[in-house]
């Protein structure tokens, strides 16, 4: 059982009668979907419809939610939280900044402790697990963790995008469970749904590998002088970038490489994504 520690997480908690009603109506995540023992990918949208605070979700009891984000961003995001509660029965807790656990490759007892639950980012066959409480010890680092989530296309704010920045189909949201897309309204939810129906996702997370070690995190990537996209997660030769797949498909068709500084790229869809390449050629922006 490879397991790590990740330091700079935050955890805290959002309690009452009313919980689930306004949760629901203000985040992402549908959370009729959300089970015990499970933990979900989760977002609160600008009114445009990008993602603002990105977190991960759990039930600790029927009335309580747990909440996972970075510790940087989790004072704003409970401050947003308390504006839009208004006179709702909902308390939250006090941030509690503490060291999280991850561990892969997990047979199935592990999710009988209630505080260690199943990651739905990533396919269930892997048996990623998050560990809250009492921790196991860690025998891998960070960059283990990083080839994890770039071998499986899992998006993390700061690391693969900028907050404020990014519409929740860029980071594949749409096909995690990060988004409900059969719910009601929520922040932001207008434009994600026009998005989706429409099609007009151009922009996704994408695995990138590289003829060489690919240069760091941030850097442009381009095909015959336009952008495609940035290097998200940079682990040697392998990468997460989120790009025009439109722009990438016309540089696949017609040969053009794909460069990231003098290293050439090429990319590939999660096995687990439901999304393709486009047939048809990109439209000018």
């Amino acid at each position: 059982m490879p397991t790590c520690h990740l330091i700079e997480r935050a955890l805290f908690h959002l309690k009452g009668p009313e919980a689930v009603p306004f949760l629901q109506n203000v985040i992402t995540t549908d959370l009729s979907a959300l089970q015990d023992g499970e933990c979900r990918p989760s977002a609160l949208l600008t009114p445009q419809g990008k993602i603002l605070f990105d977190f991960l979700i759990s039930r600790a009891d029927l009335e309580t939610f747990r909440i996972e984000c970075r510790a940087d961003i989790a004072a704003e995001l409970v401050k947003r939280l308390t504006l839009y509660k208004l006179r709702a029965q909902v308390d939250i807790s006090d941030i509690n900044q503490t060291t999280i656990a991850v561990s892969w490759e997990t047979d199935s007892s592990s999710s009988e402790n209630e505080s260690t639950l199943i990651d739905r980012r990533f396919p269930a066959n892997l048996g990623v697990r998050r560990h809250y409480g009492d921790l196991p010890d860690a025998d891998r680092d960070k960059t283990n963790w990083d080839e994890l989530r770039i071998a499986h296309a899992v998006a993390e704010s700061g690391s693969d995008f900028v907050l404020g920045e990014a519409f929740p189909h860029d980071v594949l949201y749409d096909q995690n469970g990060g988004v409900g897309l059969k719910k009601g309204c929520y922040v932001g939810q207008e434009v994600v749904s026009r998005m989706h129906h429409r099609g007009t996702a151009r922009r996704r997370l994408l695995i990138a590998k590289g003829s060489a070690n690919l240069p760091p995190h941030g850097t442009e990537i381009r095909a015959d002088g336009k952008t495609v996209g940035n290097l998200g997660t940079v682990c040697g030769s392998k990468a997460l970038a989120i790009v025009r797949i439109d722009r990438v498909k016309d540089a696949m068709d017609t040969a053009v490489s794909i460069v990231a500084d003098d290293t050439a790229v090429t990319f590939s869809i999660p096995q687990w994504a439901t999304f393709a390449f486009p047939e048809t050629k990109g439209q000018p922006d």
